[in-house]
């Protein structure tokens, strides 16, 4: 470039610069620049096109960027580019860009709160409560959904509680008939709940579904011949199944709002195990485990597929939206240990064999693990990170002395609960555990986000003896508990959780957690 070409190039880009300053932040996403080329090096470029090129960058490329010149800065701090960076990285997913006048900012808090809520899961900062017991009744099975958590006991008493805001206009789901003295339904099977359903299997083979906006009594309520071993409650909609005997049944209401059976098929062994498969539009589908079978169920068409057969039988199972993974029993160490196999939902054919150990394999975490890997317990205490890429275990973990019955896992930490009543949470990029917990009961449930966590100690034994009814002390240690953890702040006042979360006896059942505790402390 000679002389003339470069004073030319310089003069053009000053008068570009003059008109493209700004403050960032203005608006949505241009606002006052009204500059039309943007200088790169020695060309010059259209803003829009400058903008395509600066959206493959992540936070840090870009505050390089801004650094280079005022009009680099401008692009740099464009709006487009900082809400694209919310969505890529999980922040405010459900927001538009004209939510906010400023994304850079809004970016940077997301950041800080990200940060703040690693460190109190660490540092066991915040606060727990127990959630409150029915007297004189026992635990019989929990679920739970983006905080909201549902409970069946042996008193047929069904309970929901709100824990994002520690309030429920229904804590208690009430049967159909009015007439029914409290206490005396049979017991409680299994419970599910998502965001507009709540479901309770009893004793009896009856089947209670709630929706939660419309208030406590059921909208709709199904009897099978005999009791039902299997419940499970779609997490997109309204489609519930159940098994009984050798029957499957897929409920779901009609465009009127009448709930009826969609599906009903019928399988030659009892289901012990049953899934829905999320994400799959306007027509339900299931998978059933049936001893050493493995069942592939379509609402479209009423297809059975088969996926699995003549092999050793399933000890636990779950699915994702196209794939579905299980353990099997092992034959002995001599012949061949347990394993867990994945399938493709869509191929219907086997894609993994994963592990080769001794012990069976009791729980398995497909659904909530992160891209190509898979977290499972097993018997033999130890939990696992699965490559689902390589077939390999990426880690393994002695996490209880018993086998391991609940299991989770994110991006950076694994939560896993015991046989023996142990609540472990680990660091699995640093194979350090963080900190623990323990209750007394086998840990039956367990769920957790980023800033909230969810345990229930269900126990084996659900009848307790006279003498038992009449301590006290003795009642707490055999009627289950459920714990409800907050991460979302440093420091939760003590009176902050309604009475509604909180045991009604005179026990104060909320602890602050800190770094010095080793175990929490009562507040008296």
């Amino acid at each position: 470039m000679d002389d003339c070409s470069l004073d030319e190039f310089r003069r053009r880009w000053q008068e570009e610069l003059a008109q493209s300053i700004r403050k960032p932040c203005t608006s949505p996403r241009r606002g006052g620049n009204e500059m039309n080329d943007v200088p790169f090096f020695d060309i010059q470029l259209p803003y829009e096109l400058a903008i395509n090129i600066f959206q493959y960058l992540n936070r840090k490329e870009l505050g390089r960027c801004a650094q280079v010149s005022k009009t680099w800065k401008v692009i740099a701090e464009d709006e487009v580019l900082w809400y694209r960076l919310c969505q890529q990285e999980g922040h405010l997913p459900d927001s538009s860009i004209s939510d906010y006048s400023c994304w850079k900012l809004i970016f940077q808090e997301c950041r800080a709160k990200e940060h703040m809520l690693r460190t109190n899961w660490k540092n066991r900062k915040g606060a727990v409560s127990e959630l409150e017991h029915i007297p004189d009744a026992v635990l019989c099975d929990v679920h739970s959904h983006d905080g909201v958590v549902i409970a069946g006991y042996t008193s047929g008493d069904v309970r929901v509680w709100d824990t994002r805001t520690w309030d429920y206009v229904a804590p208690f789901l009430e049967s159909e008939d009015e007439e029914d003295e409290p206490g005396m339904q049979p017991n409680v099977s299994f419970v599910r709940i998502n965001s507009s359903l709540a479901v309770a299997a009893y004793e009896d083979g009856f089947l209670n579904i709630w929706d939660l906006r419309t208030g406590k009594y059921p909208v709709h309520r199904f009897e099978h011949d005999a009791r039902i071993q299997a419940l499970a409650l779609s997490q997109d909609d309204a489609t519930v199944a159940t098994a009984s005997a050798f029957d499957v049944v897929m409920l779901s209401p009609s465009e009127e709002g009448y709930w009826q059976i969609a599906a009903e098929f019928e399988v030659p062994k009892l289901v012990q195990y049953l899934e829905m498969v999320p994400q799959t539009g306007r027509y339900p589908v299931a998978v059933a485990a049936a001893g050493d079978l493995m069942y592939l169920l379509k609402a479209e068409d009423s297809a059975r597929t088969l996926l699995y057969a003549h092999g050793p039988p399933v000890t636990c199972l779950d699915v994702s939206a196209n794939q579905v993974a299980f353990g099997v029993q092992g034959l002995g160490w001599v012949y061949e240990g347990s394993k867990i196999l994945v399938y493709s939902l869509e191929a219907g054919r086997r894609l993994l064999k994963l592990g080769n150990v001794l012990r069976d394999f009791t729980c398995v975490n497909l659904s909530d693990s992160p891209p190509n890997l898979m977290v499972s317990g097993n018997m033999d205490g130890r939990v696992r990170i699965h490559d689902l890429r390589s077939g390999n275990i990426a880690l393994s973990l002695s996490a209880h002395q018993l086998g391991v019955s609940a299991v989770q896992m994110d991006d950076w930490k694994i939560v896993s609960g015991g046989e023996e009543g142990l609540v472990s949470v680990w660091d699995y990029r640093t194979n350090q555990k963080l900190w623990e917990v323990y209750s007394g009961h086998p840990v039956q449930h367990i769920s957790f986000s980023s800033h909230s966590l969810i345990t229930a100690n269900v126990p084996y034994q659900t009848v307790m003896r006279k003498a038992d009814l009449d301590s006290f002390t003795t009642h707490r240690r055999h009627r289950g508990l459920i714990r409800a953890y907050e991460f979302a702040v440093d420091q939760l006042a003590f009176q902050s959780p309604l009475p509604v979360c909180h045991s009604s006896c005179d026990a104060m059942a909320t602890h602050y957690y800190d770094l010095a505790l080793a175990f929490p402390y009562n507040h008296v």
